[in-house]
């Protein structure tokens, strides 16, 4: 075991260099503070979540990303359709009948491998220090409170860093919520998804070329429907395990192959291209942590709360607590006070962000809704809709859920990302 050059001397370490790693580490270097940013792989690196929506523009402006997006190749998204399992196509939902076109309502269909790279490189720009192909194994641990971690280099030394906050942005690892046993599941969102890459399959034109498109299966799931640049496009099928598994299927491309007849409108998009080879899978996307913080950590992004792919949240939730939480560091270090009491505002715009946005998500998966049914009872609900899927998520919806309450029910708040007693044990891992 050896100590790292300068071990001592961080103001911050981060686990994590996704989007919420990436943002983060930015504001904090670019408020002049020492942070360190560890990250398991090797950049550019693949990842899945690929469509950003409208509310990310607030996080990206902050962190000094959307002059590089718009110069980006990226496919610009101005839309979301929704399509029947006959075909049957509704009309776009265009963001900019509600928001201004050149700002909030223009956003991107995104490669993760080139995004992630251009927010990390952005975060090294700022001051940040990166170190690529490193562990974490541990968290270290003193009088109950985090004071650092352990880690491990691609040339297998291991080494102590300490800084006085540690940020948790390892994602779907969730490695804090998972080691001290925080880590809960959805009592009810427990789906998988199968997915693949088409190149040169159909797609619309003009301003309708980055549309994004859910499309249903019959009773049970939806495809998305991603167009991305260099001709290709993201399409998978979310559903429960036991109906895509039916009959004993197991293997990814059969799954996803016989989904593809579920959905008319899919089976004609993808009749003119052709896979690239290569099926995902991956199962169980729901879950949350039991704290948001505990002593010296703080959660953030997917490692805090991932809820379901359906509207597209995880980047834009990822990129928003990566800001927060960025910004309530800076103001903790400058106060010399990083108690919990810090990160409380931090935790409940976060918790009601999160809580809203799940709430459309399970009225979505309930056979007897239907977003058109509210909209012809309460006309004015249109707009609210629209603003909670296109990410304006910490605001008081209750008129809308009391009216979506009229046609199915609705989950009760979880009691979850609270901020743990400064008194109980920290980073047991």
């Amino acid at each position: 075991m050896t100590n790292a050059p300068d071990s001592q001397s961080y103001e911050a370490i981060i686990i994590g260099a996704g989007p919420s790693g990436a943002s983060s580490a930015a504001i904090l270097a670019e408020y002049g503070h020492r942070v360190l940013v560890l990250e398991r792989e090797k950049f550019p690196r693949y990842h899945i979540g690929e469509s950003l929506i409208p509310f990310t523009f607030q996080p990206l402006q902050r962190l000094g990303m959307i002059p590089k997006l718009k110069q980006s190749h990226f496919v610009k998204k101005y839309s979301v359709t929704f399509v029947q399992p006959d075909g049957a196509r509704s009309q776009p939902f265009y963001f900019f009948n509600r928001y201004d076109r050149d700002t909030v309502a223009q956003t991107w269909q995104v490669l993760r491998s080139e995004f992630d790279q251009m927010m990390l490189d952005n975060a090294r720009e700022k001051g940040a220090e990166v170190r690529e192909e490193t562990t974490v194994n541990r968290l270290l641990t003193e009088g109950g409170r985090v004071v650092g971690v352990e880690a491990t280099d691609k040339s297998g030394r291991t080494y102590e860093v300490r800084a006085p906050i540690t940020l948790d942005c390892s994602g779907k690892e969730a490695f804090a919520s998972n080691r001290n046993g925080w880590r809960l599941r959805d009592p009810y969102l427990n789906k998988i998804a199968v997915w693949t890459y088409y190149k040169d399959s159909k797609r619309g034109e003009g301003i309708d070329e980055g549309d994004t498109t859910v499309a249903f299966v019959p009773d049970k799931g939806w495809f998305w429907h991603i167009p991305q640049h260099n001709r290709m496009t993201s399409v998978g099928v979310v559903a429960e395990g036991k109906y895509l598994t039916r009959g004993g299927v197991k293997d990814p491309r059969e799954i996803f192959q016989r989904e593809v007849a579920e959905n008319a409108w899919i089976q004609d998009r993808l009749s003119t291209g052709h896979s690239t080879g290569e099926y995902y899978i991956t199962s169980e996307y729901s879950r949350h942590s039991r704290y948001c913080a505990a002593p010296g950590l703080v959660l953030v992004g997917d490692a805090f709360a991932f809820l379901d792919p359906v509207f597209s949240s995880g980047i834009m939730l990822a990129l928003k607590s990566g800001h927060l939480v960025g910004e309530a560091v800076h103001a903790g270090l400058l106060a010399g006070d990083l108690s919990l009491a810090r990160f409380t505002d931090y935790s409940a715009a976060l918790r009601q962000g999160i809580e809203n946005m799940r709430k459309l998500v399970y009225a979505f998966y309930n056979p007897a809704f239907s977003f058109r049914q509210v909209i012809e009872r309460y006309p004015d609900a249109g707009g609210q809709i629209t603003d909670c899927l296109s990410g304006d998520v910490n605001k008081d919806y209750t008129v809308l859920w009391n009216r979506i309450r009229e046609f199915v029910p609705l989950p009760d708040d979880l009691p979850y990302g609270v901020p743990m007693p400064e008194t109980a044990a920290a980073g047991k891992g």
